[in-house]
């Protein structure tokens, strides 16, 4: 069926909206993409609403994130309307939307993770079916509740030559491994469902990925991001700070595991300089990809790298020298990183309409496989 999948990631730069068509199994097919940028003025709403959700021990309306979950939804119904539009396709022609929403706190050692925006209202104003709050049910059973993406990855990377990692550089990392042998002998009828009956489907947070040098460029210089890696290419790695930054329970922990945008912050840079910090909060995501790597059943032969990192060459040159792998945007295997976590939400999107599972116990740490999201009809 066509499936339209919603994406706002933690870094807080836009909403993603893609159109493919899948049987949320084996096949997929990319139709259309569009990106819709936050204005400064929704992005500073986000960013209160998340400050305040953080401070909460669970999930409770206050008026400011209510007003947040209002503005979500109003941006997410345009981006449909307009990638529709860009496509050529009726709204009535469209089976299903993957609305994943804000991200504004993520509790999984509390069960509880709190993503913003209305699945109902979604359904009401576009009259798609809408499938909302992918993460909930998987926290509430004792997941991590993230990530998701894997089940979507091992669908697209079926016929490559494995092992291969699948790496996602939005404002946290995370990483999804894909066994040779589960590769081989994946057919459209198996997969991904293959791969977790064998165990071997694994994925985990490999720690900040854009989110730190987001925030350090933007308290620095006022930029949003460091545009192409320059500041970090100008400055000098301070390595007792890297170190320090690297001695961090989480990385020693097994999978799975995942974090909150908001578990590290940009404090052990301060005191050096704008061009120095940028270098060393680049060197310490690296870092963590090459930790992570320690961490998978076995030495992937290729890294594809999606999300907004994969445009910073100054990251990837640093993955690559800590990793000894060669970091391939996944653009080169025709894939669109820009658009893979709004397809991936539209694939399992599809795979909810037919009780298939999104989370497996070696992606999420849930028990047993489970499906996810709640289902709102137009």
């Amino acid at each position: 069926m066509l499936a339209i999948g919603l994406m706002s990631g933690t870094s807080l730069d836009g909403i993603d909206a893609a159109l493919i068509e899948t049987d949320g199994v084996g096949d997929v097919r990319a139709i259309a993409f569009r990106g819709e940028a936050w204005s400064d003025a929704a992005r500073a709403e986000l960013a209160e609403a998340t400050r305040m959700a953080l401070t909460f021990e669970r999930p409770r309306a206050s008026p400011p994130i209510v007003a947040a979950g209002e503005l979500v939804t109003r941006a997410h119904v345009f981006a449909v309307h307009k990638l529709l539009a860009d496509a050529g396709v009726k709204a009535e022609d469209v089976g299903v939307i993957g609305f994943h929403g804000q991200t504004i706190a993520h509790r999984p050692d509390r069960r509880w993770t709190w993503q913003i925006g209305d699945g109902a209202a979604m359904a009401r104003s576009t009259g798609i079916v809408t499938v909302s709050d992918f993460r909930s049910a998987d926290v509430a059973a004792g997941g991590h509740g993230a990530p998701l993406l894997p089940v979507y990855h091992a669908a697209l990377a079926a016929r490559l030559d494995g092992p291969v990692a699948v790496l996602n550089l939005g404002g946290v990392g995370n990483i999804t491994f894909i066994p040779a042998d589960d590769m081989t002998h994946m057919s459209h009828e198996m997969a991904p469902e293959t791969l977790d009956a064998r165990g071997a489907l694994v994925a985990f947070d490999t720690g900040p990925a854009n989110g730190l040098i987001d925030s350090w460029v933007e308290a620095e210089t006022g930029a949003r991001y460091d545009a192409g890696g320059a500041l970090a290419a100008s400055g000098r790695i301070d390595e007792a700070v890297l170190t320090a930054m690297l001695d961090h329970p989480f990385f020693d922990a097994p999978p799975p595991k995942s974090l909150d945008r908001n578990d590290f912050t940009i404090q052990p840079a301060r005191g050096l300089s704008s061009a120095d910090g940028a270098a060393t909060l680049t060197a310490f995501t690296a870092a963590t990809v090459a930790e992570a790597l320690k961490h998978l059943p076995a030495r992937p032969k290729r890294l594809l790298v999606a999300g907004g990192g994969r445009h910073n060459p100054t990251l990837l040159r640093m993955i690559g020298e800590r990793t000894g792998l060669v970091p391939e945007p996944t653009d080169a295997l025709g894939w669109n990183g820009d658009a893979l976590e709004a397809e991936g939400f539209a694939y399992m999107a599809v795979r909810t309409l037919k009780g298939l599972p999104i989370s497996f116990p070696g992606t999420t740490g849930v028990p047993h496989s489970m499906a996810g999201g709640v289902v709102d009809r137009p």
